[in-house]
């Protein structure tokens, strides 16, 4: 009985890795979703005017997007592709995060040069934090107690106290940043600065720049690596960089801030989303209107996916 069990067990099925990608599609004004374990595009449906940033509640029951020229977050059911709300979110806002607790959403707002803090459940506007010019990048720490937001004409990392929404630290980056990412265990904040062509680390207990990564892909000018989307490992051992109009994604160690290679990807890479099981990266590709698929272990490309035009935004979910 007990050959017969472990037998069964083996030939059933497995929801290990059985997840979807959101993928927003800039120019379609609609998101595809990908299914990660066929590699196919199941299904599309329509939302507000350029999305761009998208997210998922922490149970997954709810989709945000940046729909930057609608003026508002969409709250979307993932399941359905139905919109259920919008939220107030200031004008043109870029990218957004979500605290722990799925309770608050900041947005930033590149307009207005300010941070908008809102009540998810109450869709209300809990403030509106200063920032530098041209805010673009949002992060929020594992313990959500900060709040980063990168400022592309300042040049800076602008950490927030969620509790007081007081601005308590502005850190220089390099030019032009668009994306801010921590590590699993907060530590460590990487900024990533498409014009100056690196990454910034951040010591996030001393608030201060600890080393700077910079990439150089043989054949590639210089002023065409541009870092923009960012995803780490959760060991923090491993991190993936998409060098847009360099079609390259950069494989980091990331406790030497080494690069130990480039992957070449679609034309014009913007973000990654990475599975939970962390086997799998995939990477929006704007320009070429596809998601490329990089095997973690093999540290290669294994697949191509067409999704509508200037593809942006990357979010996954485990399937119900």
């Amino acid at each position: 009985m007990r050959r017969l069990l472990l037998l069964l067990a083996l030939l059933a099925p497995s929801a290990a890795g059985a997840h979807e990608l959101f993928v927003s599609n800039e120019r379609d004004n609609t998101v595809s979703v990908i299914d990660t374990k066929t590699l196919e595009v199941t299904r599309t449906f329509r939302v507000g005017r350029r999305p761009r940033g998208v997210l998922l509640s922490p149970d997954g029951s709810r989709l945000y997007v940046c729909a930057s020229e609608s003026d508002a977050v969409q709250v979307i059911d993932p399941a359905t592709g139905k919109l259920l709300h919008d939220l107030p979110a200031g004008r043109d806002p870029e990218q957004f995060a979500l605290s722990p607790d799925g309770k608050r959403l900041w947005v930033a707002n590149e307009d207005d040069a300010v941070s908008t803090v809102v009540d998810v459940e109450r869709r209300a506007v809990l403030g509106q934090v200063d920032v530098g010019v041209e805010p673009e990048g949002m992060a929020v720490s594992p313990d959500g107690r900060i709040a980063v937001v990168t400022a592309e004409t300042s040049n800076m990392a602008h950490v927030i106290d969620t509790a007081s929404l007081k601005v308590v630290a502005n850190i220089p980056v390099g030019e032009r940043p668009r994306h801010a990412e921590f590590s699993a265990d907060g530590t460590r904040l990487w900024v990533s600065s498409e014009i100056g062509g690196s990454v910034t680390v951040i010591d996030t207990a001393k608030r201060e720049a600890i080393g700077s990564i910079r990439f150089e892909v043989r054949g590639v000018p210089a002023d065409q690596i541009q870092p923009v989307g960012i995803r780490m490992t959760r060991d923090g051992t491993l991190a993936f960089v998409a060098l847009g109009p360099a079609n390259r994604v950069a494989i980091v160690d990331a406790k030497s801030l080494q690069v130990q290679g480039y992957l070449l990807v679609g034309r014009r890479v913007w973000h990654l989303a990475m599975t939970p099981e962390e086997d799998l990266v995939f990477t929006t590709n704007g320009v070429s209107g596809d998601v490329s698929v990089i095997d973690v272990k093999a540290r290669r490309v294994t697949k191509t996916i067409k999704v509508g035009r200037f593809p942006w935004g990357a979010a996954i979910r485990a399937t119900p």
